[in-house]
C-alpha cells in the first residue's frame, strides 16, 4: 500500500525546516529585541501552517479512536526532540484522562536514556525501530504514529514499515512529506513551518507544530472516546490537594450542585468523578452509580441518558 498523502506542502520547492531561512541570514549582527522579534514573526507561521493540516490531522485521529476502541494503542515513535515531545505528549495523557499509560505510549530512539540526553547513532539504527515494533506485540488493533521533523529519521522508517507488516494503521507527522517516514505510513501530517530562525534547529518551528498537533491528536481522541464531559477532564485522577478541589469544582460545574454536595459525594464516590456526577444528577447510590458507568462504557453523557430510560439497578 502506498502512503496517501495529505499535506500543506504542494509546492515542490518549498522551503523546508532544515533549509537555510533567507529572512535571518544575518541575525547575528542584530541587538536582542530585533532577534527576539524575529523569532516571534516566524513563531506566528506554526499556526497558520497547522490550520491547513487540519483535515489530515482529522484523518489520523479518526484511525486513533478506532484503535482505542478496538482495544488497541496509540503508539508515538520518535528520535531527539520530535521523540522527546511525544514522550511529553503521551505522558500527560493517563493523569488528565484516566486512561491506561499502556494503552499511548512514546517510543524513543535509544531508550528512556535518550530522553534527556543524546544517545549517540540511536536514531539511524532502522533494525532497532522493527525490534522495538517486535518487543510491543504491534498488531493490527494498534495505531503507530511516526514522528519526524526531517522525514527520514532510519529508527522512525524502521518502526513504521515494521507496524505496517504487522498490521498496524500508520502516520507520519513530518516537515518533509517527500521523505521515506512519510512513504512508510499511509497517513501523512506536513505542516508547512518552513526552514527554521537558526537553520535546522527543528526544535524551534518545527517542533511547536509537532506539540500542537501531537496535542490535538490526543486531546480530540481523548474527548471522542468519552473522557470528558462536555469540555471538563472527568476522568482525571484525583493524586493530591490541589486536584482534588478541582475535582469538587468539576462536580459542581456539571451538576449545579454546591460545593458542599460535590465535596461529599466525591467522598462517598471514592474520588471518581464520573461517579460522582452520575450520583449527584441520577440520585443513585455510589455502586448503582459504577455499574451505570459501567453499561455505558464509562462515559458519563451515555451514563445519565441511561439512567433517564432505566429504572435503577436494584429498584
Amino acid at each position: 500500500m502506498h502512503a496517501r498523502h495529505i499535506c500543506s506542502m504542494n509546492n515542490h520547492h518549498a522551503l523546508l525546516p532544515e533549509d537555510v531561512n533567507p529572512l535571518t541570514r544575518d541575525i547575528d549582527t542584530l541587538g536582542t529585541e530585533a532577534i527576539l522579534r524575529l523569532i516571534n514573526e516566524e513563531d506566528q507561521r506554526v499556526s497558520l501552517a497547522v490550520a491547513k493540516v487540519v483535515p489530515a490531522i482529522e484523518a489520523v485521529v479518526e484511525q486513533v479512536v478506532a484503535a482505542l476502541n478496538a482495544g488497541g494503542r496509540l503508539l508515538y515513535v520518535g528520535a531527539g526532540t520530535s521523540g522527546r515531545l511525544a514522550t511529553l505528549d503521551a505522558a500527560e495523557c493517563p493523569p488528565t484522562y484516566g486512561i491506561d499509560p499502556q494503552r499511548i505510549q512514546a517510543i524513543m530512539a535509544g531508550g528512556p536514556k535518550a530522553v534527556t540526553e543524546a544517545v549517540e547513532g540511536a536514531e539511524d539504527d532502522a533494525a532497532q525501530g522493527v525490534r522495538d515494533m517486535d518487543a510491543l506485540l504491534v498488531g493490527e488493533r494498534d495505531m503507530v504514529l511516526g514522528i519526524a521533523a526531517s522525514g527520514r529519521t532510519p529508527y522512525v522508517v524502521g518502526a513504521l514499515h515494521r507496524a505496517r507488516v504487522l498490521g498496524a494503521r500508520t502516520a507520519a507527522l513530518v516537515g518533509n512529506p517527500r521523505g521515506p517516514v512519510a512513504e512508510a505510513a499511509n497517513l501523512v501530517i506536513a505542516p508547512d513551518t518552513g526552514p527554521e530562525v537558526v537553520a535546522g534547529s527543528t526544535r524551534m518551528k518545527a517542533g511547536t507544530a509537532q506539540k500542537m498537533i501531537l496535542a490535538m491528536i490526543s486531546t480530540a481522541a481523548m474527548i471522542r472516546t468519552g473522557r470528558t464531559y462536555g469540555n471538563l477532564m472527568v476522568h482525571m485522577r484525583v493524586s493530591n490537594s490541589k486536584l482534588r478541589q478541582r475535582a469538587i469544582r468539576m462536580v459542581s460545574q456539571a451538576t449545579g450542585a454546591s460545593e458542599k454536595i460535590a465535596r461529599d459525594t466525591l467522598v462517598a464516590a471514592s474520588d471518581h468523578i464520573p461517579t460522582a456526577i452520575v450520583m449527584v444528577e441520577t440520585g443513585l447510590s455510589p455502586t448503582q452509580a459504577r455499574e451505570r458507568l459501567a453499561q455505558a462504557g464509562g462515559v458519563v453523557r451515555v451514563a445519565l441518558e441511561l439512567a433517564s430510560f432505566t429504572p435503577a439497578p436494584g429498584t
